[in-house]
């Protein structure tokens, strides 16, 4: 059964800011002839890598709410030259969008489990028309 991580989308203030930092990165190793990932680097390695590689996604937290999630394609440790160990987690290069889920700031990453994971949103609902803002507000009013 896969395993699944979320982190806090530093830096993006809504969905469109992290595909467009994704797309640029994609574009940038394509150029230098890479495959077009995108890695994110985090200090602490995951105990539970193999259960993140069967399957799991890496949960974006913009402004306080589950918005978007990364499938997770490698963890890989590596020392940085200032001797610390990091973990490059690896991700697919497209952003599905999920459903808008409140969450409290934290820091580094957490485990979540697949079962508590928002569920993606696809393109059969009504709500995929609404600017995300209106879908980030009416999911804290319970009414979507």
């Amino acid at each position: 059964m896969s395993l699944n991580l979320i982190k806090l989308c530093v830096g993006a203030d809504s969905i469109e800011d992290l595909r467009e930092w994704v797309s640029r990165r994609a574009l940038t190793a394509i150029a230098a002839g890479l495959e077009p990932h995108s890695v994110h680097t985090t200090r602490m390695f995951p105990k539970r890598a193999e259960e993140l590689l069967d399957g799991g996604s890496l949960y974006w937290v913009i402004k306080g709410q589950v918005q978007a999630r990364q499938t997770l394609l490698d963890v890989r440790s590596f020392k940085g030259e200032d001797g610390i160990s990091r973990c490059d987690l690896v991700l697919g290069p497209e952003v599905i969008e999920t459903s808008p889920a409140p969450k409290r700031p934290f820091q580094g990453w957490r485990y979540l489990k697949t079962e508590e994971a928002p569920r993606d949103l696809g393109g059969s609902g009504m709500s995929d028309d609404l600017p995300s803002d209106l879908r980030r507000e009416l999911a804290e009013l319970g009414l979507l």
